[in-house]
């Protein structure tokens, strides 16, 4: 079993609006991405939620996803790691994926699980614009570790500190994230394009 953790908790702060309810491509950032990891196979999805919990949770009133609602994601990204971990304990692995990568596919999270099968390695990374990140696979041997995450530390701690578990997966337009009005505008450019 193969969990899919999806990270829609925070507040957008340097947007100035809840970017996981931005549209793309005529629907929802969180949308998109939860329906991705359905139609990659994995379940359970889980969602985890902060401020716009209710907002979210309309969003995907349709959707399988269980909603995991954060009390501490002012706090930082780890503790929506944390929370959705708890949650995926009895999976061989879970695959984090940000909202806020309007790229992310059903067949880029595919890729990360073939990864898995045929490299046997315990975290599958995503290789972008020189680093390693999300969306990422980990199986259960790292959830140790995603669990003692600090508030404000990411996935990508994880990633840094087991450099001969990884097996790195190209995905050039995870780069794309949208924080600031200047991404989303980016975005706009790149979607015209």
């Amino acid at each position: 079993m193969i969990a899919a953790l999806v990270l829609a908790a925070g507040g957008s702060s340097r947007l100035g609006q809840p970017k996981q309810l931005l549209p793309y491509q005529g629907q929802s950032l969180v949308r998109r991405t939860a329906e991705a990891a359905f139609a990659a196979g994995c379940s359970p999805v889980l969602v985890v939620v902060g401020r716009d919990r209710a907002a979210v949770e309309m969003e995907l009133r349709d959707v399988s996803a269980r909603l995991l609602p954060n009390e501490w994601w002012e706090r930082g990204i780890g503790t929506s790691i944390r929370t959705g971990v708890h949650a995926a304990t009895e999976c061989d692995a879970v695959i984090i994926l940000a909202c806020d990568q309007p790229s992310i596919s059903a067949e880029a999270i595919r890729r990360l699980i073939s990864a898995r099968a045929q490299t046997e390695k315990s975290i599958i990374a995503s290789a972008y614009a020189g680093t390693l990140g999300v969306p990422a696979l980990f199986a259960r041997p790292h959830f140790d570790a995603l669990l003692s995450l600090p508030d404000t530390q990411g996935a990508k701690a994880v990633i840094a500190a087991h450099p001969d578990d990884i097996t790195r997966v190209e995905f050039p337009d995870g780069e794309i994230d949208i924080d600031t009005a200047g991404d989303l505008a980016k975005l706009a450019f790149h979607q015209a394009v």
